[in-house]
This record gives C-alpha cells, structure tokens and sequence, in this order.
C-alpha cells in the first residue's frame, strides 16, 4: 500500500525515517502559519479577516502537499509562498489600489494557466534545460539563501541603516537561545542522531521554556470560518492590462521559485538522473500548479514548493510518506494551532542554518576552473539570499551565463541551447521592462 500510494520502497527506505522527516519539515515551516495571516491582517480593515486567512493557509497546505504525496509521490511540502504574500497584499492591494479579490482572481488565472504549462510540459522543458552546472549552483544558492532566512527568524542577523544587515548583540534570552539550538544541532548532525534535526528543535523549544522565549497558553483552538474569503472572485477587470500585469508578475516568479527547489531539493535527495533531469518534474510541477488555483479558491496568495522541504530530505525523506506526514501535521495544526505556534523562531532558525550547510555541497557540481561556469555559478548563488529571491538568482544567473559563453567564442555558443537562448531574452525583456 506505501508503494503505490506514496512511492515507498521497503528495501530502501524506511517508514521512521519517513515520519521524522516529515515532522522535521513541518516545524521548519510552522512559522507560515504565523507569518501569512500576519502579513494579510494589513487587509483586515478592507474585508478579509485574518482568522479566516489563517484557514486557507493550512487548508491550501494540505492540499498541496496532499497532491505532492500522493500524485508526485516526492518529500515536498507546499504552503503560501513568502514574498510572493507581500506582493499580493503591499503592491496589489495596497500600492495599486485593487481589491483582494481582484489580487485572488489573479492568482485563480495563475494557477490555472500553470496547470496548462505543466500539461504541455513547458514547465519541465523549462527545469531540465537549465545547465547542470547552474543547477548546482542553485542548490548551493538556496543553502545560503534558507541559512540566511534562519538567522534572520532566530534574530542573530539584524537589519542595520548602515550596511543593511549586521549581527546581533548578544543580550537577549531568544538569541542565546538560538546560539545553544545552533550548538545543539550541529553535534546531533556531526553524531549521526537518527532525526537529529528534529531532536534539535524539539530540545531547543524545551530549553526555551525556563529562558521565557517558549510560551505555551493553551494547546487546542477551533479554526475560524473561511466563508468570508471562500471563491472571492472578481471577473470584472480579468481583460484589463492591471490584471495582466499582475497575473504575469505571480506567474514569473512562482514559476522560477518552485523550478529552483524543485531542482535543489532533488540534488539533495540524488533524484537527478546522469543527464541533469529532475525524476518525476512535471508530477512535482503539477502538483504545484493545482495546490495554486486550490490556494486562491480558498482565500489565499500563490501556494508554492518550500525550500524548508530540504530538512526532511537532510533527515532521510525521500518519498510521498514525508510530504503525506507533513499534510497531517498540518491538519493537527488546524486545532493545535497554539501547541505548534509555541515553538520559537529561535528553535528552528538553527536547523535551518545546518540545512544551508548541508546543500552547499551541491556545489561540488559546478566547474569552478572554468570561468564561464563559475562566475555564472557564483552570481546565482550569491544573489539569492542578497535580492531575497530565488528567482532573480536564477535569472540573473542564467543570463550572466549566456553571455559568458557568448565571450567564450564559437566554442561556447554551440554550448547554447535554444531553450537557453528563449529563457535569455525572456529575462533580459522582463528586466528592461522593470526598469521603465
């Protein structure tokens, strides 16, 4: 039954291993269930209750994930992407002047437009052509990327007027906190403990309670009503060029966000094969599209693959029982709500790190003695945590790439494939138009 639901193999895999890799997944991406509702209660005064949003975040998560365990059979859990929220309720909504419902629709049009890409295989044309050496550099990108986000949850990296981000004093209860999971951490990884990462959290959390940074108040809630927000559609502006704007601003940059952690992920977890294909994509990229349309049926922005997944896949995750432990997190997650909010930044922010540490060995796959390769490499990988976008370190790492083998000669343009040259103008135009 585990095989043909999930993809599970007895011989390989084991079904402990699988559940701690889930449960490990879940509390590295909890915090989506604070973070979301919070960025949307900006909306709360126009009609769009935050108890509400908190519903369809974990509904649309379920869903997701479901999808991912159970039709693509892969370690991913999916849940509403952050940044791609901000847009939708500080630029859409807020900067731009339109409805939520409006920003809804755009999503709805986004989701379904992915399902056709996914259908005509666009998606998964799009992920295999992407050169092997900057796959690998998109896996050591998001390593740094997903190590940078954990710092930043935990407080260890603050922001600063001067030079943008510096280190924190050491003076509060929640940063020492972080400092003794990040220790914590590392010696169960370095001593092979079986689901070290999660021990780690779950120890951290502990030691949090008589540091007063772990608060507990009360263990079960209802969920509130999504009626409010539930097929919230506004198809009256659908042919105006805002709507098209917007439509195309979600669609480019949750299509190269879960294109880069599905192939970062996959290194991880040795699913691509000799020839730099990603098994099972165009699954993965479905499953993706539908828990997007799903999300925005429910009342909520882009639902998309979290990079998060690599700590399950870091504790041994490798088939749909992890994303399928994942689902049911979640739905505990509906009642239990203050049990897994109660778990402190400061607890998951140091698994994070040691997550980032273990994908910078994908980079191992780059060519760092050739030139055309390794500045191309190192301007993905170092762009994504500094622009806070996986996508634009693709991006601007695909194009520094086009053009260094165009440097390169003959010799290096024949290494251009057409897909490449597609994606480069296609990138180099969303750009310029950007910048106008």
């Amino acid at each position: 039954m585990l095989q043909r639901l999930f993809g599970f193999d007895p011989v390989r895999h084991k079904v402990r291993t699988e559940i701690y890799a889930g449960i490990t997944t879940f509390l590295t991406m909890a915090y989506i269930l604070a973070v979301n509702p919070g960025i949307f209660s900006a909306l709360e005064p126009l009609g769009m209750p935050t108890g509400a949003v908190f519903t369809a975040t974990v509904l649309a998560s379920v869903i997701g994930t479901l999808a991912m365990a159970l039709y693509a059979k892969k370690p991913f859990a999916l849940a509403p992407g952050m940044g791609i929220n901000a847009f939708f309720v500080f630029t859409v909504c807020l900067g731009m002047g339109h409805t939520w419902q409006f920003a809804l629709t755009a999503v709805f049009i986004e989701g379904i437009l992915f399902i056709i890409l996914s259908l005509f295989k666009v998606r998964e044309l799009i992920a295999n052509a992407i050169p092997a050496g900057l796959k690998a550099a998109i896996g050591g990108g998001i390593g740094l990327f997903i190590a940078f986000i954990g710092l930043q949850n935990c407080g260890i990296i603050v922001s600063n007027e001067s030079t943008q981000v510096a280190l924190a004093t050491f003076n509060k209860p929640s940063i020492l906190l972080a400092l003794i999971g990040l220790v914590i951490c590392g010696l169960l990884v370095v001593r092979n403990v079986m689901g070290g990462l999660l021990w780690g959290i779950l120890l951290t959390a502990l030691i949090g309670i008589p540091m007063g940074v772990t608060h507990l108040d009360k263990i079960v809630s209802t969920p509130p009503s999504i009626a409010p927000i539930f097929l919230q559609f506004e198809w009256s502006q659908i042919l105006s060029w805002d709507m098209l704007i917007v439509v195309f601003t979600f669609l480019f940059v949750d299509m190269f966000d879960t294109i880069g952690t599905v192939i970062a992920v996959s290194l991880k977890a040795d699913m691509v094969d000799r020839e730099g294909k990603v098994e099972g994509v165009g699954r993965m990229l479905m499953a993706d599209a539908v828990a997007t349309a799903a999300g925005a049926c429910l009342g909520t922005s882009t639902t998309t693959t979290y990079v998060e997944s690599t700590a399950g896949v870091a504790v041994g995750g490798r088939t749909g029982l992890t994303s399928f432990v994942v689902a049911i997190c979640f739905v505990l997650a509906l009642f239990l709500g203050p049990l897994f909010l109660a778990i402190p930044a400061a607890a998951t922010g140091p698994a994070l790190v040691i997550v980032g540490v273990m994908m910078l060995t994908n980079t191992t796959g780059v060519d760092w003695g050739d030139y055309t390769e390794a500045i191309p490499a190192f301007i993905t990988m170092l762009l994504m945590p500094l622009s806070y976008s996986i996508s634009d370190g693709i991006m601007l790492g695909l194009i520094m790439y086009v053009l260094m083998k165009v440097a390169l000669g003959m010799k290096g343009i024949r290494q251009i494939s057409p897909t490449v040259w597609t994606l480069f103008v296609v990138f180099v135009l969303r750009y310029i138009q950007n910048s106008l």
